[in-house]
């Protein structure tokens, strides 16, 4: 641990016993119910929830794999993830009000209110379980192997040491998240998000004046001109074939169908995982709809370039590194540009990102298995006196859930070999289940067992893809992202078949459905003399507009920074155009 002085280390120190301190401080507000415990009291002001949804996607692994990309394919290798800006601008104006207005504890507890029968019963716990501990570990899993490999490339140390300092850090985000509940952990992100941006700036401002480098002119010299291209080059024969080939299929499959056809943690399209747990604790449906605002800008227009110079750096500074080493460049240039004291901070914004994920995931995976798990199915309210005593019961066992998610992900961590796969399993493993995710809210003839189908279709998809089709389709058909194409196809085809044939959700389910979050959309024959029309068009208005503002943003800052001012002021009118456009939309659709 030779590579912190002493001055870091007191960094360290100062900060790791202020989360802890936070988390104490927060106890007594968690302690009384599963809505404290989990949504915070539904309290939280739009800034407070917005930032805990930008700390939560900032993990340790965030710009390893976004140096990664880089490596593979350039800047524009980020369009496997900037594309799902879309969806998540959908839920900042179609969705956010409507998880607050269903006044559910948990997106699960949502299908009961939504769905009928055995099958939204079981539908719920499955869920819970695939959820809550399968996919949820796997996300732990892939974020702890970035903070492992973090330790391992900073501070030179073997896999096993850096393995168990990162258990040790596990341990006491378990022990504040724990004792916290969600309150406590969104105040923690607050403090935990500032320390880490302002690291990863003050990386991205040192490594690029370093000598090395030569500033932003040097950084243009020494790199082709695709990899400082926000576009892809398409099919060109000068890009690094990574795991993602950027070919033209690939690029248009990220535009036209990932963003709405797949599942994937924090861009769920209608809203889904941690993201609704904090549109559904804040204080109202304004400040839910402000939050995710807040969040889609942040996420996808303001925090990559750090992240994007340092990775562009690397490729200058190491340029043996191999594309499966490629995300070692960042913690590279962290050990070996950075002076004392500052490399002792961002050290600390590693761990603050490390901390605001894995206490995100601890808690929301608890919500789950405590929820609508363990309420559901195992001590149900009416097994105990009262109130207060069922409440202080599943607090309880939120608390020790927390504990087990913990130690089971720390397992899965020892089988995570490269942070890439466990992305690509997780965006498969959803292909095509996103649509049903959004018209759920909006057409009563979406049922349990369609959404059931919709879940476990892309898995069988995914199975024929990998190890049939390659017999009979060309290879061509894979490298334009064939697999993921076929794999929505194949599950929408699944679940609109379903949603046909299978039988209706109870009327009187969807009736009560209807008149408590009044979504509109296909629900003519429920609707009741009165009932508000929500005007679509306004929010259309609202969302392509909102889409346009934030690429504007991302762009132009991305050309102030390379020198490309021609294209920094058309992107920064664009950007500013499609602000006021969007607050008029805001205004007339009554978010305002």
């Amino acid at each position: 641990m030779a590579n912190l002085s002493p001055l870091d280390w007191a960094v360290v120190a100062f900060f790791l016993i202020s989360f802890v301190f936070i988390g104490i401080r927060f106890r007594g507000k968690a302690g009384t119910s599963l809505t404290d415990f989990f949504l915070g009291g539904r309290n939280l002001p739009w800034y407070i929830a917005g930032v805990s949804m930008v700390a939560t996607t900032f993990a340790a692994d965030t710009p390893l794999w976004v140096t990664e990309k880089i490596a593979q394919h350039g800047i524009s290798g980020n369009w496997l993830w900037w594309n799902m800006l879309i969806g998540g601008m959908l839920t900042t104006f179609f969705f956010a009000r409507l998880w607050r207005r269903a006044n559910v504890i948990t997106e699960l507890e949502f299908l009961e209110l939504r769905y009928s029968g055995p099958i939204a019963k079981w539908l719920r716990g499955v869920k819970a379980v695939y959820l809550g501990l399968f996919l949820n570990v796997v996300i732990i899993g892939w974020v702890n192997a970035a903070l492992i490999k973090i330790i391992e490339v900073f501070f030179e140390v073997p896999y096993e040491t850096a393995f168990w300092v990162t258990a040790g850090a596990m341990i006491l985000v378990a022990f504040y998240s724990s004792i916290a509940g969600l309150l406590g952990i969104a105040m923690t992100d607050f403090a935990q998000f500032i320390i880490a941006m302002t690291g990863c700036i003050i990386l991205a401002v040192v490594v690029l004046n370093a000598p090395e480098i030569g500033g932003v002119q040097g950084l243009k010299a020494k790199l082709p001109a695709w990899r400082l291209s926000l576009i892809p080059n398409i099919g060109g024969n000068d890009v690094v074939v990574g795991t993602f080939s950027l070919t033209a299929g690939a690029f248009f499959s990220y535009l036209g169908l990932q963003w709405w056809a797949s599942w994937y943690p924090g861009n769920e399209p209608g809203g889904g995982g941690y993201i609704s747990q904090r549109m559904m604790s804040a204080k109202d449906e304004k400040n839910a709809v402000y939050s995710s605002l807040f969040f889609q800008i942040a996420h996808y227009g303001l925090r990559p370039w750090p992240w994007i110079i340092v990775g562009l750096c690397a490729l200058v500074l190491y340029p043996d590194l191999a594309i499966e080493e490629s995300s070692k460049g960042f913690i590279m240039v962290m050990r070996d540009f950075l002076p004392s004291g500052v490399k002792g901070l961002l050290f600390v914004g590693f761990l603050s990102a490390y901390m605001s994920t894995i206490s995100t995931q601890l808690n929301w995976g608890s919500s789950y298995l405590t929820n609508d798990l363990y309420k559901r199915f195992v001590k149900k309210d009416s097994d105990f006196e009262t109130e207060e005593a069922a409440q202080k019961n599943y607090v309880k066992a939120g608390r020790v859930i927390t504990v087990l998610i913990m130690l089971v992900g720390l397992l899965v961590t020892t089988q995570i070999t490269m942070i890439d796969s466990a992305a690509q399993f997780l965006i498969a493993s959803g292909a095509g289940l996103g649509m049903v995710l959004i018209l759920r809210w909006y057409w009563w003839r979406i049922n349990a067992l369609t959404e059931l189908v919709a879940t476990i279709a892309p898995f069988i998809g995914l199975a024929i893809a990998k190890w049939i089709l390659p017999e009979h389709l060309p290879e061509a058909f894979f490298e334009q992202n064939g697999e993921f194409i076929f794999t929505v196809i194949f599950t929408t085809v699944a679940w609109l078949l379903t949603a046909y044939i299978s039988k209706p959700t109870d009327s009187k389910v969807l009736q009560s459905f209807y008149h408590r979050v009044k979504p509109g959309g296909v629900w003519a024959k429920y609707k009741t003399a009165g009932d508000p029309e929500e005007n679509f068009s306004y929010l259309f208005v609202c969302w392509l507009s909102g889409v346009v503002m934030v690429y504007g943003v991302l762009f132009f800052i991305g050309y102030a920074i390379l020198a490309e001012w021609q294209l920094f002021w058309i992107w920064f009118a664009t950007a500013g155009l499609s602000f006021y456009l969007m607050r008029w939309g805001m205004g007339k659709a009554g978010m305002r």
